[in-house]
């Protein structure tokens, strides 16, 4: 697939990736083209040439009411998340009650979500997050909708040792049932979620395989 921000130059060109299950990590230097291809398998960007498919159909051919059925297995977290007014708990229960989730049932999800990701003091906070704090409920909120698709663009930039180190646990836990994609600059984190890499390079995918092979980085997915 090909995508153009401004119609001349490609920012992605003859990419073709096909996900499975498990963590792969997207790594290349800034303006690789990792973001664009976050929001492309994200169902935000639209390719101008090639097609992406969820689950054998075709996304962008398909109906709106199909879009949206197949839009919801997907999440993408942005590295400077856009958080709504209102409570913490509010936020992250928020996307729940859009899908239909009952008041209850959602706020007990959200609370779920803080709490493994340790920051349920942080419940009843309106606004004045850290960049950090920002980060792990942004987390927080796409993981309350369990997508089978995680996406998320550079989500420990910001955290201190003991978020990145709560944070990593959980991601990699996630990664071991479902389908999480991450774009990173740091090795050991990718090493820690993804059993997979692709290094990216003026919108190609220069090359693609294990962690430890391409990065000579190898962390124990199995130590707790």
């Amino acid at each position: 697939m090909w995508y153009s921000y401004d119609g001349r130059r490609d920012a992605l060109a003859g990419v073709s990736l096909d996900l499975k299950p498990g963590g792969l990590a997207l790594l290349g230097p800034n303006g690789s083209g990792k973001t664009t291809l976050l929001k492309v398998l994200g169902l935000i960007y639209r390719p101008g040439r090639g097609k992406v498919y969820v689950n054998g159909i075709d996304y962008w051919s398909s109906r709106r009411s199909v879009q949206l059925r197949l839009r919801r297995r997907v999440v993408y977290v942005h590295e400077t998340p856009v958080l709504l007014r209102g409570t913490v708990l509010y936020n992250v229960a928020y996307g729940l009650r859009l899908r239909g989730v009952g008041e209850d049932e959602a706020r007990s999800t959200a609370m779920e979500w803080l709490e493994r990701l340790g920051i349920s003091h942080l419940a009843g906070k309106r606004g004045g997050l850290s960049a950090g704090e920002a980060q792990m409920v942004a987390m927080a909120r796409a993981l309350a909708l369990a997508p089978a698709v995680l996406l998320l663009d550079e989500p420990l930039s910001n955290l201190d040792f003991e978020k990145r180190r709560i944070a990593l646990r959980v991601l990699r836990e996630y990664a071991e049932r479902g389908t999480v994609v991450v774009a990173t600059h740091d090795h050991l984190a990718a090493a820690t979620l993804a059993t997979t890499a692709a290094i990216l390079e003026g919108g190609r995918i220069r090359s693609m395989g294990s962690v430890e092979e391409l990065l000579g980085v190898k962390v124990d997915l199995g130590a707790r």
